[in-house]
């Protein structure tokens, strides 16, 4: 077997944990564990979403029906998606349903030591109530942080997605980033696994969650790294894309 290969599915093994002194890392060491939200701008402007099962227009879905009906879409309508739709597949996802200390919240997904090092991010380029622009989502306050308007955001997504052009034709395009350290902090070398392994989770949760909506996704790992944590504003290091799906609704 080629050594490259072999080294690389390592990271798929849990070997690791063999090598690690979890004494040693930095949540048994007494160093305060990282927040669960990156910080918000005072001046920043921010749009409220609506509370959890407030929501406007939402359907009902058998989850049978769901699981079996889920499939990637890559073809999406000019409809507009609604900000309570929005709103629903960001509580869907990252939505949090009750906060246990600063650094700890029990979330719609699972996670690792309930550590959830994403912060989601939204390209919105047809949504109700916004402007063309990106946004990042603030599960603790339910609400919308505007980024940056960008009328060329279609372009520059697609751009940055190496050419997949139905990324930019969405009504909006998630894009989760990760912060390895909230991870790291309680698992050392082993948080890298269980960070790939979470994001699965949201993602599949997008795709069931479409389906209350008439809306379809389709998750993307392809992309050009610097040029997405660009666009993002992330400095590629302590934070850096990870995973994205368009959102559109279906024919």
């Amino acid at each position: 077997m080629d050594g490259t290969q072999d080294r690389y599915r390592y990271f798929l093994k849990d070997t690791v944990r063999l090598t690690i002194d979890f004494n040693a890392t930095d949540q048994n060491r007494g160093k305060e564990a990282p927040p669960l939200q990156k910080p918000v701008p005072a001046d920043g402007k921010r749009i409220d979403l609506a509370p959890a099962h407030e929501w406007k227009g939402i359907g009902t879905v058998d989850i049978t029906a769901a699981i079996a009906g889920r499939q990637s879409i890559r073809q999406f309508t000019q409809e507009l998606l609604a900000l309570d739709e929005l709103s629903y597949l960001l509580w869907a996802t990252q939505g949090i349903r009750a906060v246990a200390s600063p650094s700890t919240a029990f979330r719609t997904v699972p996670s690792a030591g309930c550590r959830h090092s994403f912060e989601t991010y939204v390209f919105a380029m047809n949504v109700a109530g916004t402007a063309r622009g990106i946004y990042r989502y603030l599960p603790v306050e339910n609400q919308l942080l505007l980024l940056s308007e960008d009328p060329d955001l279609g372009p520059r997504i697609v751009r940055a997605a190496l050419g997949q052009s139905f990324v930019g034709r969405s009504a909006a395009t998630f894009v989760w980033t990760t912060l390895p350290y909230r991870m790291e902090w309680r698992y050392g070398l082993a948080a890298h696994k269980v960070i790939a392994i979470d994001i699965g989770h949201v993602c599949q949760n997008l795709y069931l969650a479409c389906a209350a909506i008439r809306a379809g996704t389709c998750a993307v790992a392809a992309y050009d790294q610097q040029a997405m944590d660009e666009l993002l504003g992330v400095d590629g290091k302590d934070e850096f894309a990870l995973y994205l799906a368009p959102v559109g609704k279906r024919e």
